[in-house]
């Protein structure tokens, strides 16, 4: 699922967050230096007054996204940002005064203060914290990894113009030339060539790549139905100056890597509806840990009494693109599952790149032959083992509703048409837990509810999973 990085200004949350705590040390301190070493917010109108420069000041920031390209601005660019800013969050307090007609009540002064320290203080923050970034080449934001597809006249060009265009947003993993074969193994401006034009769908299996970018000369013959086969893997295809094909609905005129393109992607997606996605997985994620603590409390001493070792599970598993993260659960299974996982291969029920067995006698508790219903049935019926899931949600590593993250091992069987279903981030549910799992035992009708579930997204659909995900897990279908 693809948005425009040029839109994606709440990626920069580090700043809101110290411009919001800035903005509100300065308030306390201007009333203080007016009314003497009292606390700052014992009047109500000033209590009222801090309330209001929290909205005002996150209101600025969503209606004029000024954090576009803040890492790329310079000195008096940020200077005057920082004016607007204060200026604006300045005008909306002042507004507020005038209209519950209370401006007597609250000192000139302390406002005349906040305004002139508010603006060093925003200034000063926001060059300390660029410099602090700059020098550790650290981001707070998911990168993105891309491909570029080019021709010998116009490949150092290209990578030159796609690396001074972006900071820190793009990871260029690598390069192909569209009319030379021979040159895999070298690379342009400091980015290898990494395989020949009909590699590419290969070169993608199983590597962490959002987005490809074409740019080649007139008249280059690209391999037949390359670009639909990328899309169909979740990659989003920039083509620079495309002409708009006949399937606009998942196209947009964009900006990318300093060129104007036409993006192409499984599904579009604008920022707020992506930020509202997150802040849905945040709010959810938090409420989550709570009960995933109260819970451990009883759990994790039964799991480590019935079967010695850590309480919790970790294993590594393939995210948005290819990304790879550690998963956490509650330990169901005894210390050797995944060493007898491959004895039991000849059992499984599931049709594909996954694996599933009733019977499954590396469950804890389950016997010999895996038919009892102890400690680890329980768990797994009552989906309790998902709970720690709720940290890679809080990381930003997994979503509250999205597709089964794969294991590398699952992912590296995946043929093109699979690697679809890895578009967005995995999800703790979906279309495939809240639609009978147990009696589906084909992975591909598990791909085919995963790309439903992508191509026709929306926050109305999440929330009537998750409804449905309740209702699943009381009624504990689904999870045998």
């Amino acid at each position: 699922m693809y948005r425009k990085i040029s839109n994606s200004w709440f990626k920069h949350w580090d700043f809101i967050v110290l411009d919001l705590i800035t903005l509100q040390l300065i308030f306390a301190v201007s009333i203080m230096l007016r009314n003497g070493l009292m606390t700052p917010y014992g009047e109500d109108i000033y209590l009222q007054e801090a309330v209001i420069l929290c909205l005002a000041d996150i209101c600025t920031v969503f209606f004029t996204e000024e954090y576009s390209g803040i890492m790329r601005r310079g000195y008096f660019q940020e200077f005057k940002a920082a004016l607007k800013h204060v200026l604006i969050v300045y005008s909306i307090m002042i507004s507020y005064l005038f209209l519950i007609k209370k401006g007597q009540d609250f000192s000139r002064i302390s406002l005349a203060i906040f305004v002139v320290f508010g603006l060093i203080g925003i200034y000063s923050e926001r060059i300390l914290w660029k410099t602090y970034l700059l020098k550790r080449k650290k981001v707070f934001y998911d990168k993105r990894a891309i491909l570029i597809l080019t021709t010998m006249d116009k490949a150092d060009r290209v990578v030159r113009t796609v690396l001074k265009n972006t900071y820190n947003e793009l990871e260029v993993k690598g390069v192909i030339l569209a009319d030379n074969d021979t040159r895999v193994g070298e690379s342009i401006a400091g980015i290898p060539i990494v395989c020949k034009v009909e590699e590419i769908p290969d070169y993608i299996q199983t590597r962490w790549v959002d987005s490809m970018l074409i740019n080649v000369k007139e008249g280059t013959v690209l391999p037949k139905n390359l670009e639909l086969t990328c899309i169909g893997m979740g990659v989003t295809v920039h083509r620079k100056l495309a002409r708009v094909g006949e399937n606009t609905r998942n196209q947009q005129l964009d900006s990318f890597g300093g060129y104007v393109v036409l993006s192409t992607n499984i599904r579009m997606a604008t920022s707020r509806q992506i930020i509202l996605k997150r802040l849905m997985d945040i709010c959810g994620a938090l409420v989550g840990l709570f009960f995933t603590i109260a819970l451990g409390i009883f759990i994790a001493p039964a799991i480590y009494f019935a079967s010695p070792g850590p309480v919790l599970f970790s294993q590594m598993r393939v995210g948005r693109n290819g990304r790879k993260f550690k998963i956490y659960k509650f330990r169901s299974m005894y210390m050797d599952a995944e060493k007898r996982k491959k004895e039991l291969m000849e059992q499984n029920q599931m049709k594909g790149f996954m694996f599933k067995m009733d019977a499954d006698p590396r469950i804890i508790g389950s016997g010999p032959d895996g038919t009892k219903h102890g400690l680890g049935w329980f768990i797994r019926k009552t989906s309790i083992d998902e709970f720690p899931q709720f940290w890679n949600i809080l990381k930003g590593d997994m979503s509250l509703v999205g597709t089964r993250p794969p294991t590398v091992d699952e992912w590296e069987q995946y043929e093109h048409h699979h690697r679809g279903r890895m578009a967005m981030r995995p999800g703790l549910t979906g279309m495939w837990q809240v639609s009978g799992r147990s009696d589906i035992t084909d992975f591909e009708e598990v791909v085919k509810l995963d790309m439903d579930y992508i191509q026709n997204w929306n926050i109305g659909l999440d929330i009537k999973i998750l409804l449905k995900t309740v209702l699943v897990v009381f009624k504990g279908s689904g999870s045998k």
